[in-house]
């Protein structure tokens, strides 16, 4: 048995390398591996074997075709029989952000807006030619789930943290490209797990837009909001001021305030300047802080009176973390995480470049968002250990 597999081993291999299409056939051969193994787990049993545990038995395969960078996959699905359907977990993983921007290229293609490089975008993501039949019906489906998934009630479980943030994209609005703002929020539950709680494009960051955003969070059940975290937008402050009065804000991220500071000094005092504005931070209490704080502001002054007066303006703006548990302080204090995540879908949306219309970018960036909110489901740890730390809800508004 041994030597067969080697044997099988060794002319896969020998594809994969001699032949052009031997990505393709490393995938086949790797996916349906998969599916067989997790179509025994969904049974409880192997193949033939004899198991009280087992719930059903296999009923031949169903060929099926796979849409990859790599192009057409022709996958084997294995069936079941006398038990629920099995289902391949990575189809609907792999392809939700993949179709999403099939569609918005496609959606590109046939409204007469594209060029040559979405053509060439289309061949390398989809491997195939698109009709108009198949965008409709991709885009059908995937508009369903993102449905659900943004309308979802929340009063299940408290939320006594959230995080919000926007990027810009360039959509094409009443024929002219525009920058719209991609706006985002995800809150962290009262067990510390994360979750994207909503999105949506707007022409900025306006009162108005996120007010809206706000409005449907609390419409849902969202509550046991304690502390948000944002930058200072004064779209943002006015919004949160009429839907969130209660809540705590800290409204500016303490590494955007340190490469804030850094612009207003040479390279060569930059050392000198991050050691003094780490020692700001260090206490837990938040007069120390600002104690620490008046100290640095006279040292700055007379050489560097920028960074004199934005100490003044800004350093109090970041420090309502301060009564938190350290665990928890030390991931709150900045928008490192939404930052990360606003990354993860600029890699994406820029491959499209300008939206042909708003729900194109809405479908796209829903759809990633999606993702990563299963990613994050699927976490062993809880992003916050807050059970243990009860003491940190009593935040000083």
């Amino acid at each position: 048995m041994a030597n067969n597999n080697t044997d099988i081993i060794g002319h896969l291999l020998q594809e994969v390398f001699t032949k052009p299409d031997g990505l393709k056939i490393l995938l086949e051969t790797l996916i349906n591996a998969a599916m067989t193994i997790e179509a025994a787990d969904h049974l409880k049993a192997d193949s033939y074997e004899r198991n009280p545990a087992r719930l059903g038995h296999r009923n031949g395969y169903k060929p099926r075709t796979f849409a990859s960078r790599a192009g057409k996959l022709d996958l084997n699905v294995p069936q079941v029989r006398n038990c629920l359907p099995y289902n391949p977990s990575m189809f609907n993983r792999f392809q939700r952000s993949e179709r999403a921007l099939y569609v918005t290229c496609a959606e590109m293609y046939f409204q007469g807006v594209s060029t040559r490089k979405v053509q060439e975008v289309l061949n390398v993501m989809c491997g195939m030619e698109v009709s108009s039949a198949t965008v409709s019906r991709i885009a059908s489906e995937l508009d369903e789930k993102l449905k659900t998934f943004r309308s979802r009630r929340l009063d299940h479980i408290r939320w006594p943290y959230l995080q919000i943030d926007a990027r810009y994209e360039k959509v094409r609005v009443d024929g002219q490209i525009a920058q719209q703002a991609a706006l985002v929020a995800l809150g962290i539950t009262s067990d510390g797990r994360r979750e994207i709680l909503d999105w949506r494009i707007g022409d900025s960051e306006s009162e108005d837009t996120w007010g809206r955003l706000f409005e449907d969070l609390r419409e849902r059940g969202l509550n046991g909001l304690k502390m948000i975290v944002s930058d200072a937008h004064g779209g943002i402050r006015k919004a949160l001021e009429r839907h969130f009065q209660g809540a705590a804000w800290q409204q500016r991220c303490r590494v955007h305030f340190k490469r804030d500071l850094l612009r207003k000094v040479p390279w060569k005092r930059s050392g000198e300047l991050m050691a003094d504005i780490t020692s700001v931070f260090e206490p837990e209490n938040r007069s120390d802080c600002m104690l620490r704080g008046m100290v640095m502001t006279d040292k700055w002054r007379s050489r560097y009176p920028s960074v004199a007066k934005l100490l003044e303006e800004g350093l109090e703006d970041c420090l309502t973390v301060c009564p938190l548990d350290e665990n928890i302080r030390r991931k709150m204090n900045s928008t490192n995480m939404l930052e990360n995540l606003m990354k993860r879908l600029k890699a994406r949306t820029r491959v499209v470049g300008i939206f042909p219309n708003r729900q194109s970018c809405d479908r796209l960036i829903g759809a990633l968002l999606l993702e990563v909110h299963e990613q994050w489901q699927a976490a062993d740890r809880p992003y916050l250990n807050i059970l243990n730390h009860e003491r940190q809800c009593k935040v000083v508004t």
